[in-house]
């Protein structure tokens, strides 16, 4: 670490862990380490959403006739400077799953083909991907991900080997869900192109997570959702779609801007509260506020933390390695981590399956405590998230709640 950067951490310190939490409404009764499934909107983001609802109720008519397009297209323009991208490229909607359906909706399928997904890909856009196959004829075809601590390279091979000559496109997680994975994005968008598949990019927890550089990623459409790590208000994510891509996009709810072209169909679905977007800046302006990308570093050092220490007081193992993990130095692990939970853990019959991992995360609920538990491969695994408001205390208690948990018959 340079100098400057050890500077702005000293700094940082001083805003993060406990002294950031007056910035949240979060029930300081609850141990909140799951900022990676729903997000929280920080207070100041709240304010600005709530002066956009006052100024599109004091005046419905003006607003959405005059106001909404410029102030819609402004903070496109903002979250694309972030995302590295273009304000034309990139439309709004409510989240990560409402874009991949626009862009499955709108892929022109036919018998025949193949749409690749992962083992570890989100469930609601698996089913999306299953949805649209069938209609259409073709076939959903499914990597397996090396896991746990998988190298990077091991990655791109697994998803290169599982495409074929009728794979017409692939939906690639950036980051995955379940087990909190940053997967080296670049190397297998170029295996998926050099094979003819498209590639539709799962980003749902990718921005404020990690930086990005749309233009450079080289990918034919990324999602992502602006309510997780950047910490917007909840219905907030986007769609990117290279120049190229925009043809014949459209979004799920078409209306009255159909065939105005893409940024246009995108901002006008019909009368919905935008506020969510709006706020935007507001988010952007806040995080830069607390470190910017000193944060999302600190935030991914704090993961890797929480996943060793918890690793270590359960006897078990974490699913993915630390800020500098992989042997070309990359991470593969971002502001989340995983950690396997030992067996059998909680007395209940089916073990190893999505029964037993929804009855753990119930009794941690019970417990008042928020990190969700997924099954993978047999095993459960449990997912915490790191941000500006957590610290390490925060995953000692985690192990204490555990540690009771799992002793209970």
């Amino acid at each position: 670490m340079d100098r400057d950067s050890a500077a702005v951490d000293q700094r940082g310190d001083a805003l993060w862990g406990q002294a950031a939490r007056r910035f949240w409404r979060l029930d300081p009764r609850w141990l909140s380490v799951n900022h990676g499934s729903f997000g929280a909107a920080p207070r100041p983001v709240l304010a600005a959403q709530a002066g956009w609802r006052r100024r599109m109720e004091a005046r419905p008519g003006q607003f959405f006739r005059r106001e909404l397009a410029p102030a819609l297209r402004a903070a496109a323009g903002r979250l694309a400077g972030f995302l590295g991208a273009e304000a034309q490229d990139l439309g709004f909607v409510a989240n990560a799953t409402e874009g991949c359906n626009a862009v499955l909706r709108s892929f022109d399928l036919r018998a025949g083909d193949e749409v690749l997904v992962l083992d570890h890909g989100y469930a609601a856009v698996r089913n999306a991907v299953r949805h649209v196959a069938a209609r259409a004829g073709a076939r959903v075809t499914e990597a397996a991900l090396p896991f746990p601590r998988p190298d990077p390279a091991a990655i791109v091979a697994a998803v290169a080997g599982a495409l074929t000559p009728r794979t017409r496109l692939a939906v690639i997680d950036h980051i995955t869900s379940p087990s909190a994975l940053v997967l080296p994005l670049a190397e297998i968008v170029a295996a998926c192109h050099a094979a003819g598949a498209a590639v539709l990019v799962d980003g749902a927890h990718g921005p404020g997570q990690v930086t990005l550089d749309l233009k450079s990623l080289g990918a034919d459409w990324y999602v992502g959702n602006c309510h997780k790590f950047l910490c917007a208000p909840k219905g907030c994510g986007f769609l990117w779609a290279a120049p190229d891509r925009q043809a014949g996009l459209h979004p799920a709810v078409i209306s009255h801007g159909y065939a105005r072209g893409f940024a246009a169909e995108f901002d006008w679905t019909g009368t919905r509260d935008p506020s969510a977007f709006l706020a935007v800046p507001a988010a952007l302006d806040f995080l830069a506020g607390l470190g910017g990308t000193a944060l999302l570093a600190r935030n991914t050092r704090l993961a890797a933390a929480a996943g060793a220490l918890l690793a270590a007081r359960l006897g078990t193992e974490t699913g993915s390695t630390g800020p500098l993990g992989g042997p070309t130095g990359g991470p593969i692990g971002g502001a989340m981590a995983t950690v396997r939970l030992p067996s059998p853990g909680l007395a209940t019959s089916g073990l190893g399956t999505a029964e037993h991992a929804a009855a753990v995360q119930e009794r941690l609920l019970d417990a008042r405590a928020d990190a969700p538990v997924h099954a993978i491969g047999g095993a459960l695994w449990l997912r915490v998230s790191a941000h500006a408001y957590n610290e390490i205390g925060d995953y000692e208690r985690l192990g204490e709640v555990l540690a009771r948990i799992l002793r209970a018959r």
